[in-house]
């Protein structure tokens, strides 16, 4: 002991201690602190990831604590068809003004050869270096002659942590990576690429198997939604016929894929539910049958149908809509070039209770269409 320390007696030692004593005591059973929001730095796809706990360490994280009085949700935008174009900018500030957490491109960017860099580019101009803008191949890309989604995938790489398959063309990733709220898979049926050869997504091919098994693996492990992209619809009261194969549009419907977006056709479509069921033991292109409609309203129960949305409208020019189709008894929404007319994209949210969707056009155009899903 130091000198100091020996002239203390335990008459002026105690009162201290208890005192000190007091003042832990009341510290330890105050409020607790809740837990602080970290800001997210422009450009970023949302709250960092929280690490691994050791086991030493508790299981809970801020995230989970906060998730009591603030439920997670998931944002992001889909659309496909861009091009070089003044348009397409504009669909890209109406995406950057919305401020999603990830978009999904549905396919056909350049549409020239040898511009990939100059699109990839214009994206992260508008949305960020590190904004995850999702890709999937279109026709225009697929064989290279408008473009190459080697190039694209290179200039705009994937984004998301624990993506599963081929980036760019067939992919499948849980988002948030840790409790995901969404399942996101992307696929390539009814489009050729270099060797000529279009892939195989017809009745158990592997590609088929693939699909399947990612729509059941979403549901095994309770993720509450999953949204399938790609560049070819089935359904289209537009341009094109059932690209993407009535036996794998089957698929979907069966597996209870909630939603479906797709590109290709140059317009908007946005069908009613649709299922399967003894008044519709097969969904059949180019005819309408009332027993496949689930839901033909706005507010729709998960399970009991798909819905599928082209949002072929991110930039190039428009495509008619025909309302004489005979698959139009399946849309709840339209718009083309020759009805409504609008550029834009479609902007989701996502939380444990329900996926609620909306066209937001891009400035200049005032087309909308929203819809909601709930869970049971």
């Amino acid at each position: 002991m130091t000198g100091l320390s020996k002239q203390l007696t335990w008459s002026g030692v105690a009162p201290a201690v208890f005192s000190l004593a007091l003042l832990l005591t009341a510290c330890q059973s105050g409020p607790p602190v809740p837990p602080s929001e970290t800001p997210v730095p422009p450009g970023t796809s949302g709250p960092p990831a929280t690490p691994p706990s050791s086991p030493d360490e508790p299981s809970s994280s801020p995230t989970e604590s906060a998730s009591a009085t603030a439920p997670p949700a998931v944002h992001f935008t889909a659309q496909g068809d861009m091009g070089l174009s003044t348009g397409a900018r504009e669909v890209l500030d109406t995406i950057n003004g919305l401020h999603p957490e990830l978009s999904l491109a549905l396919g056909d960017f350049s549409y020239e050869a040898g511009r990939e860099q100059e699109f990839c580019d214009m994206v992260t101009g508008k949305l960020g270096g590190n904004f995850p803008y999702q890709v999937v191949t279109g026709n225009h890309e697929s064989d290279g002659h408008d473009g190459d989604i080697a190039n694209i995938v290179k200039c705009l790489p994937n984004r998301l942590p624990g993506l599963q398959g081929e980036y760019g063309v067939q992919w499948y990733a849980d988002y948030p990576e840790h409790d995901p709220l969404v399942r996101f898979i992307m696929v390539s049926p009814g489009i050729e690429f270099h060797d000529g050869n279009t892939l195989d997504y017809s009745r158990g091919s592997e590609r088929w198997q693939w699909t399947s098994d990612a729509l059941d693996g979403a549901k095994s492990r309770k993720i509450p939604w999953t949204v399938v992209g790609m560049h070819t619809p089935c359904l289209s009261v537009g341009k094109y016929d059932c690209q993407a194969g009535r036996d794998f549009t089957n698929l979907l419907i069966d597996k209870k894929a909630d939603l479906v977006v797709t590109g290709h056709d140059h317009n908007y479509q946005r069908s009613h539910q649709l299922g399967r069921g003894q008044g519709c033991p097969a969904l059949v292109p180019d005819t309408f049958s009332g027993g496949c409609l689930t839901d033909s309203d706005s507010a729709m129960v998960q399970g009991a149908g798909t819905v599928f949305a082209t949002v072929g409208t991110g930039g190039v020019g428009l495509y008619d809509v025909n309302g004489q189709d005979p698959e139009s008894p399946y849309f709840a929404a339209w718009s083309g070039k020759n009805r409504d007319a609008a550029l834009g994209t479609l902007d989701v949210t996502a939380t444990r209770e329900r996926l609620s969707a909306r066209f937001v056009p891009a400035a200049g155009y005032t087309f909308t269409d929203s819809f909601e899903i709930g869970r049971k």
